[in-house]
């Protein structure tokens, strides 16, 4: 997916979920780490950038365990020290992470409980009409599903 539809999904689900514009803002940020963290594909080196697309940055097993060990800190009586706020910025970011790559597998496959070993299905190619279709079409569910009570 392209990262305005990666940011555009990704506000519209936590917001409807959440009615909290912070933490659709943290999630938003969350949602363009994987591909950050690979770097932007050059001219000279596309095929190597390529090639590790999708990669490690990808692997959800590293965001839910972030987003856990977070959770247990702030919710550990016997922790020595808690992070408050920055801790729901680093699970809301986690959140936005793990939202990005299930969006990613919409259009690809990207790594699930072994870095190694892909999952995914191919919608539509990252670009085209049918990308934006189909974000649109998640948007106007969430809102429906909002507008009708169904989501909290």
């Amino acid at each position: 997916m392209k990262w305005i539809n990666h940011e555009v999904v990704t506000g519209v689900i936590v917001y409807a979920a959440t009615d909290d514009l912070l933490l659709t803002i943290y999630s938003m940020a969350g949602a363009i780490v994987p591909d950050k963290l690979e770097g932007m594909p050059g001219n000279a080196d596309y095929w190597s950038w390529r090639s590790r697309h999708r990669g490690w940055s990808h692997w959800p097993v590293l965001y839910a365990l972030l987003y856990g060990l977070i959770a247990w800190n702030e919710g550990n009586p016997d922790a020595a020290f808690r992070f408050g706020e920055l801790a729901q910025i680093g699970q809301y970011f986690c959140i936005g992470a793990l939202l990005h790559i299930a969006e990613d597998a919409l259009c690809g496959k990207v790594p699930f409980l072994l870095p190694s070993r892909k999952i995914g299905v191919k919608l539509f190619k990252v670009g085209s009409f049918t990308e934006y279709f189909v974000c649109i079409a998640i948007v106007a569910v969430c809102y429906g599903l909002k507008v009708n009570g169904w989501i909290f």
